[in-house]
């Protein structure tokens, strides 16, 4: 593990962050650094599977971030002082779940929310927010950007990013579509829709089915031809580290739809089953025949996660 600071795209990686060259030696850091984190006694100790709530279909959801209302520079010439007043602005979503579809379709975990999502969702407002020049999302590059979403679920983060970038494209299989393109538009970002004013909401986000396995087992003329995007800057996948069959689909997914020296991937996953996260993370430093570099980016998120930010060199031999 090389230690260092750098950008990747949109990524502005902290202090302490480190390249990822082994996966053994990565998962034993983790798992190791999470033992030692657990609290004793305390309310958070159980988690579950980490899915939000398992007893609604409908949830609202309520994110809180800074805003600043005021600037006022006062001094000298050569020394000017500003003084910024910050109120907090509330941003309340309405999510619909499908619990039953949890509990009955077999390898429907997509249907409800999930706590990474909604922890993730509450640290980009609060970035995309901030004035601090040294956050980890870059608002700027981010407004120009077209975001693409692997295992959407319920659409969430299409939700929150909507207004942030240029153009967001959220997938996950098409028995899911439904479900995103329902929450988009009750939430007032589909790339047209009418909310109760009768204004017309024109924004970037749409929902498209993409089943990963599908991709996998597809000829490379049937990938170019079906399997084709605008070039994507940011490619998320949030949480979706959890069934080892998958793993290679998900690998080979994001492997074909990362531009060379473009495309940055960021990966959450909340801790689970080590040997998941291990073979996820041998898979990921061994595909397009080892052009990825991997990061590990320190400290971004709290609590049983780990977060990395990838992209693919340009294979020059």
């Amino acid at each position: 593990m090389d230690s260092g600071h750098s950008v990747h795209g949109i990524c502005r990686l902290p202090d302490g962050s480190y390249a990822v060259t082994d996966a053994d030696e990565e998962v034993f850091f983790l798992y190791t650094h999470l033992a030692g984190q657990k609290p004793s006694g305390s309310e958070n100790e159980f988690r579950g599977l980490g899915y939000l709530d398992n007893h609604n279909d409908l949830l609202t959801l309520e994110f809180t971030y800074p805003k600043a209302t005021r600037e006022s520079t006062k001094g000298k010439r050569r020394s000017r002082k500003k003084s910024i007043d910050h109120e907090l602005e509330t941003l309340e979503v309405q999510l619909a779940q499908d619990q039953t579809a949890l509990r009955s379709r077999k390898g429907d975990t997509g249907s409800v929310v999930w706590k990474a999502s909604a922890e993730f969702a509450q640290l980009v407002l609060q970035q995309c927010h901030s004035d601090d020049p040294s956050i980890f999302l870059d608002r700027a590059q981010l407004e120009n950007a077209h975001v693409l979403e692997l295992g959407a679920g319920t659409g969430l983060l299409g939700i929150i990013f909507a207004r942030l970038v240029r153009r967001y494209t959220a997938t996950d299989i098409k028995e899911l579509v439904p479900l995103i393109s329902k929450n988009l538009a009750v939430n007032n970002v589909l790339s047209s829709s009418t909310p109760g004013n009768g204004v017309t909401v024109q924004t970037g986000v749409a929902a498209e089915a993409l089943d990963w396995v599908s991709l996998h087992n597809a000829t490379p003329s049937t990938r170019r031809s079906t399997y084709t995007y605008p070039p994507i800057d940011l490619l998320l996948v949030i949480d979706c580290i959890y069934h080892p069959s998958l793993l290679p689909s998900l690998v080979d997914t994001l492997d074909h739809l990362a531009s060379p020296d473009r495309t940055t991937v960021l990966v959450i996953v909340e801790l689970r089953a080590e040997d998941v996260v291990r073979e996820f993370l041998e898979l990921w430093l061994k595909a397009g025949d080892g052009t990825w570099e991997i990061w590990h980016a320190h400290d971004i998120m709290r609590g049983p996660y780990v977060v990395w930010v990838g992209k693919k060199v340009s294979n020059t031999t």
